[in-house]
């Protein structure tokens, strides 16, 4: 779907830190408010939800699959695309957000789904290789011009305060521009 289409080019967002003050959820917001005419930014928070992955309910007829992960597979079928921000952990990704990766690993909507990643810290440089290995062996389309660390100053940052800040808003506004570019090319 493109921009010009009657629906809006819908962007799932997804912030792999649960906290409620998280640099990257600020970050998600801020995207959500700064989206192109056209882009509708869902900002999905059931990564809490989702059961511990376990292989023996994922099974070819989806009889076994938890209701959550039912949900979550649905919302990212019917994303044109998927943007995530995430914080590292112990040199790696959040766990909660390795766990929602791997509900999606046998789906069939996930492959060539277009893929950006966001930063909020410049400190934060495995967790991002790592998260562009596992989306890229799980054959989604690693968007990379579009994934950028954008530097959110202090904890408690708001979405507010980086809409108000030229030099960050601006560098999330290229961001979604180059994602929404992306995605307009591969339909």
């Amino acid at each position: 779907m493109s921009v010009g289409d009657a629906r809006p080019l819908r962007i799932v967002a997804v912030c792999g830190s649960l906290r409620a003050a998280s640099k990257n959820r600020a970050l998600l917001e801020a995207a959500q408010l700064l989206a192109p005419h056209g882009v509708e930014i869902a900002l999905d928070w059931s990564l809490a939800t989702l059961p511990h992955f376990n292989p023996d309910l994922d099974t070819l007829d989806g009889t076994s699959l938890p209701p959550e992960a039912v949900a979550w597979r649905a919302t990212i079928a019917i994303a044109d695309g998927l943007l995530i921000s995430t914080p590292e952990y112990a040199h790696g990704i959040p766990g909660v957000l390795k766990n929602a990766l791997d509900w999606l690993v046998s789906s069939t909507d996930f492959p060539g789904k277009p893929v950006a990643l966001l930063g909020a810290s410049a400190m934060s440089v495995i967790a991002p290789v790592q998260l562009r290995e596992i989306l890229v062996t799980m054959n989604g389309r690693f968007v990379s011009e579009a994934s950028v660390t954008i530097p959110v100053p202090g904890a408690g940052a708001s979405a507010a305060a980086i809409v108000a800040d030229p030099e960050l808003s601006a560098m999330l506004r290229g961001a979604l521009e180059a994602f929404v570019g992306a995605i307009g090319e591969s339909e």
